[in-house]
């Protein structure tokens, strides 16, 4: 199984409001109704996402930001990374060095964790769904 190690880091709040506007469409994608908030993971180099990802279209939810959501677990809890396609592209609020981990809980508080704590994220073995 696949880890990568990274550092807790401040982020900006925004995926947050979008997983709680849009909790249902997460809920119905990842089967796990989402803490709106994610974990921001600073990684040593870039993360480029796997060819086959879970998709939140933005045709979907009538929007204009489609997100890749890809199955891995964090402190052996599951959870998702998601990134929107303009930060995969480079282009978006983040560097492709961070990722953002999202769970039922807010990591932060659950495993009481700082800006600069190291942190590991496995990727399991998975099949998109759609």
């Amino acid at each position: 199984m696949p880890v990568i190690r990274g550092k807790v880091v401040s982020g900006q709040a925004v995926f947050g409001k979008w997983i709680e506007r849009l909790s249902r469409f997460y809920e119905r994608k990842t089967g796990m109704r989402l803490y709106p908030g994610t974990l921001n993971v600073e990684l040593s180099s870039e993360y480029s996402l796997p060819p086959d990802v879970i998709r939140l279209e933005a045709h979907e939810y009538g929007g204009r930001v489609s997100v890749n959501i890809v199955p891995c677990r964090i402190f052996g809890r599951q959870a998702f990374l998601l990134r929107t396609d303009q930060n995969e592209r480079g282009i978006g609020h983040h560097p492709r060095n961070i990722i953002e981990i999202a769970t039922d809980v807010k990591l932060r508080d659950h495993y009481q964790l700082e800006d600069g704590d190291w942190v590991e994220i496995e990727f399991p073995p998975f099949h998109s769904s759609g």
